[in-house]
């Protein structure tokens, strides 16, 4: 009688306990599921700027990555009119989403009549949804950039993008990717802009990448290495206008990269560089100006930005990478954009 009353209390107990577990697992469970729901519901949620956030899935030689493109409201297009194509790429940490609202590159689409198109790193290609720009060793960068060229061309065919129009920007690892995009398809494009990116060529594995960040690898700068340095792709007199923003009190990827990324790009232009010029708009944090000529025409602008971190200059308060006390990089970004499709038509 003994044992059979310590079983029952034993079977008792268990059975009490497996109820709390399981009550506890299920609650879990609802509580991670509504994370992931909020999550999920965030991500999918249009950011500021009047018109459409339309979502779309590209496949390549690195896998499929999604994007969104914006489309600004009311556009009311004349028979056969293309509009120009900002492609927007995200630095680590970051969604397209988050991307657009530090930005607000949407607002300004809407103002200017252009198209946005922010491409998406996806999780299983990188944790931390960095672009793979480093791995060039293993060709891991260069599918990858193949898959997200892929994603221009959807967009491109499903949406009225004028092909001679198009642009590149993007921050920190979407800096160093767009270069690359650049130099890989030099030919698409009429302006790239790196904010806060390491120099084309300072790395190849991501045992060099880190290093780079750094500022400890220099990319060759004679002429004669820049083509072994940046991809036999970036052939000199093709390569797109660039324009480079970093801050000077980047602690993430070393200031030098925007010095570096200038000269090589300029190199490989033939470009010479002038006198650096200081200016401020208003209590915004102060820039120095480098513009390197070719010809007389500027196609290398290196902007130095006093007192700014690892983040968009000028982006929308309180958000991540963002920072409202710089010059407005958003506005730069598309003048330079602008300024090289005007040079464009008139040629």
């Amino acid at each position: 009688m003994v044992r059979r009353s310590t079983a029952s209390l034993f079977a008792r107990a268990y059975e009490r306990n497996l109820k709390a577990l399981t009550k506890l697992t299920l609650s879990n469970s609802k509580r991670v599921t509504g994370q992931v729901q909020r999550a999920t519901a965030k991500r999918l949620k249009p950011p500021p700027g009047r018109g459409d956030w339309l979502s779309g899935m590209a496949l390549g030689p690195g896998g499929a990555r999604g994007y969104h493109l914006f489309r600004p409201a009311d556009l009311k297009l004349k028979p056969g009119e293309k509009l120009p194509l900002m492609v927007m790429l995200h630095g680590c940490g970051q969604t397209g989403r988050d991307f657009a609202a530090s930005t607000r590159m949407n607002t300004l689409a809407v103002r200017q009549r252009f198209l946005v198109l922010y491409l998406e790193q996806d999780r299983l290609a990188h944790p931390q949804g960095c672009w793979n720009w480093y791995e060039r060793r293993s060709g891991k960068a260069d599918a990858e950039a193949a898959t997200l060229m892929a994603a221009i061309d959807q967009a491109c065919v499903l949406y009225p993008v004028d092909r001679e129009r198009i642009a590149l920007a993007g921050l920190s690892a979407g800096a160093s990717m767009a270069a690359l995009l650049a130099t890989r398809y030099p030919l698409r494009f009429k302006a790239v802009v790196m904010h806060s990116g390491v120099a084309p060529g300072a790395a190849k594995s991501s045992a060099t990448a880190l290093g780079a960040m750094r500022g400890q690898h220099t990319p060759p700068m004679p002429s004669t290495a820049v083509g072994k340095a940046m991809g036999a792709a970036a052939v000199f007199a093709t390569l797109p206008p660039m324009l480079v923003l970093h801050g000077t009190a980047d602690a993430v990827v070393a200031p030098s990269n925007a010095v570096n990324s200038a000269a090589v790009w300029a190199t490989a232009l033939g470009a010479k560089p002038g006198k650096p010029r200081m200016l401020q708009r208003g209590k915004r944090h102060p820039v120095q100006v480098t513009e390197f000529r070719r010809k007389g025409r500027a196609v290398v602008t290196l902007c130095e930005i006093e007192r700014l971190g690892h983040a968009w200059s000028g982006g929308t308060a309180r958000l991540l990478f963002s920072d409202p006390e710089g010059p407005d990089a958003t506005r730069m970004t598309w003048a330079f954009a602008a300024a090289q499709f005007k040079l464009v038509a008139m040629a």
